[in-house]
């Protein structure tokens, strides 16, 4: 039997040049996804709240910007983020191939993508007098809005708890790897901003609308949460397609 096709029984045979080329090809416009869709959602959340009459980037949540007559814009911009990551997930697991978090980081990424879908797709409720001209519900449209508000809350609650999730197993992979260290202490920072800056912005909205704290910044603490947590996406898509290589996990 010829040598050069004997393999030991049960180990796959090492994929051709061919195969390896044709999967780098389907990996890399996955993995750009990554980089595309949250920039994009995040230039288009900055523009859209400091261009929007009547709209206050202090004051009101991101997701607003879905009412008035212009509100197709964040509407398409949640639907194109949320596929867009769903695709970098879907590359990031092929990346990764097995490890630590091979599976539980990417699951994580796919929901926070299908989150943002869901949050295109059931807008919320007019709050702390946005659009101008419309009455406000008593407290949170989460809360006490309707059906579509609500299911929109849990949107946005899936979608920044998955996404910190995701960046907490990540960070737990990246330990393992010399050339990742310091992404896994970014990425443990992302997650705690991301997590503490959603939280309060949620506690400043109920104070608003209550009338303890009139004009609070629940805009400005919510694109903090924005701009870290989407911002990791970005900075990691973009890692992953300078550096190819799989990150490994070398601990014994």
């Amino acid at each position: 039997m010829d040598a050069s096709v004997t393999h030991t029984k049960g180990t796959p045979a090492p994929a051709s040049r061919a195969e390896t080329h044709a999967a780098d090809r389907l990996t890399r416009p996955l993995l750009a996804a990554g980089v595309i869709g949250p920039a994009l959602f995040v230039v288009v959340l900055l523009i859209e709240g400091a261009t929007r009459p009547g709209y206050s980037a202090w004051r009101h949540f991101g997701s607003q910007l879905s009412l008035s007559d212009q509100g197709w814009e964040q509407i398409v911009n949640f639907l194109v983020c949320g596929l867009l990551c769903i695709g970098f997930a879907v590359g990031l697991r092929r990346a990764f191939g097995g490890g630590k978090g091979a599976v539980a980081g990417p699951v994580a990424l796919a929901l926070f993508g299908a989150a943002l879908i869901a949050a295109g797709i059931f807008s919320t409720d007019p709050a702390l007098g946005y659009p101008l001209g419309t009455s406000s519900p008593a407290g949170s449209p989460a809360l006490h809005g309707t059906l579509h508000a609500m299911l929109h809350g849990l949107a946005g609650l899936v979608s920044f708890v998955s996404l910190t999730v995701a960046c907490f197993v990540l960070a737990r992979r990246f330990t393992g790897d010399a050339r990742w260290r310091g992404w896994a202490v970014y990425s443990i920072l992302s997650g705690v901003v991301v997590v503490l800056f959603f939280i309060a912005s949620n506690v400043t909205s109920v104070l608003d609308m209550r009338g303890v704290w009139p004009n609070a910044p629940t805009g400005l603490l919510q694109r903090i949460a924005v701009v870290a947590g989407w911002g990791w996406i970005v900075l990691l898509a973009a890692r992953l397609l300078r550096d190819p290589r799989p990150v490994m996990d070398t601990r014994p």
